[in-house]
């Protein structure tokens, strides 16, 4: 039996198509013709032996084969760059200093320093999991060289800092079996029978802390009495207190554990609260070549979590059958 040898050049104008919604534009970005990247997309199916897209309206979609390719496409092309990108650095010494705080670091790390460390073994990544104060401090300071921060309204802006996206707080309750009954604070705020009149218990990180004031702020300017039942400066202190059933807490549901929930407002009477912003600061315009790439695979993994289109990445929906 022949072995079917799938070429990344392929590969490339199949998954970018599908990424910009039509193979017109992957054409046009991939510095080819129309008709080119049809043949091509003509040989992956023949290689694959199954059609990876089929007509819906007026474009095109893909097939559950079209899905599986694409997943497979994505891969290799990932470990494709990876290969590159250790012989471009294999000579490359030092270290790269990261800040990070820790909801990040838990979902984040793990996945992005294994890739790093693949490109690039003979550099190390010194990496600090701290507060959003304390990062931007050793920013200024000159401590870091590359840093995930979360944004806040009159926090002093830094230096060279990109947003990655910006997403929705959430109120985040406990997802154990306590809260499948509407407690008592629920019920307060019009859930249920009005049982209590004690003030909504909060789970938040202690004084200073931004999001403690958005919070706040926003359940003063609502009307609904509030309390800090627990505090802790430790993230994974808050999501045991709030796992526990303690009050509510506000986060963005990235990487929320698995023992807390985003807790459905309908019926509750909760406000909605603000969005905020993710943002990539680096402590050069021009940063040296270990750390533009550090945060390259940060900027990736930023948006595959949430489901943000970039490049690379798939975005919901058809392609245009203009190929």
């Amino acid at each position: 039996m022949t072995q079917v040898l799938f070429d990344l050049d392929v590969l490339r104008s199949f998954s970018t198509g599908v990424a910009l919604g039509s193979y017109a534009r992957a054409a046009d970005k991939l510095g080819r013709s129309t008709s080119a990247v049809s043949a091509q997309l003509k040989k992956l199916e023949s290689q694959a032996g199954t059609p990876l897209l089929r007509k819906a309206g007026r474009g095109l979609e893909l097939t559950d084969a079209g899905h599986t390719m694409l997943a497979y496409a994505h891969r290799l092309l990932e470990i494709n760059e990876e290969a590159a990108a250790a012989m471009r650095g294999a000579d490359l010494e030092g270290w790269v200093r990261l800040g990070l705080q820790e909801d990040l670091g838990e979902n984040l790390l793990p996945g992005v320093l294994g890739r790093f460390a693949r490109a690039h073994p003979r550099l190390r990544i010194e990496a600090c999991v701290a507060r959003s104060a304390e990062l931007r401090e050793r920013m200024a300071l000159g401590q870091l060289d590359l840093a995930l921060i979360w944004e806040v309204e009159g926090a002093e802006p830094l230096p060279h800092t990109e947003r990655l996206v910006r997403l929705p707080l959430q109120w985040i309750a406990s997802a154990g079996p306590e809260a499948v009954e509407a407690p008592w604070w629920a019920e307060r705020l019009g859930a249920g029978p009005r049982r209590s009149k004690e003030p909504l218990p909060l789970v938040l990180l202690g004084a200073p802390c931004p999001l403690r004031e958005i919070v706040t702020r926003v359940l003063d300017r609502a009307g609904i009495p509030w309390r800090h039942a627990f505090t802790s400066a430790s993230l994974s202190a808050l999501w045991a207190g709030t796992s526990a059933g303690l009050g509510l807490s506000a986060r963005t549901s990235f990487g929320l554990p698995r023992h807390v929930r985003v807790l459905d407002r309908a019926g509750t009477g909760l406000p909605a609260l603000p969005q905020i912003a993710l943002a990539m600061a680096c402590a050069q315009a021009e940063p040296a070549a270990p750390v533009a790439r550090l945060a390259a695979l940060l900027r990736e993994a930023v948006r595959d979590s949430v489901g943000v289109p970039g490049p690379g990445l798939v975005r919901a929906g058809g392609v245009s059958a203009a190929a």
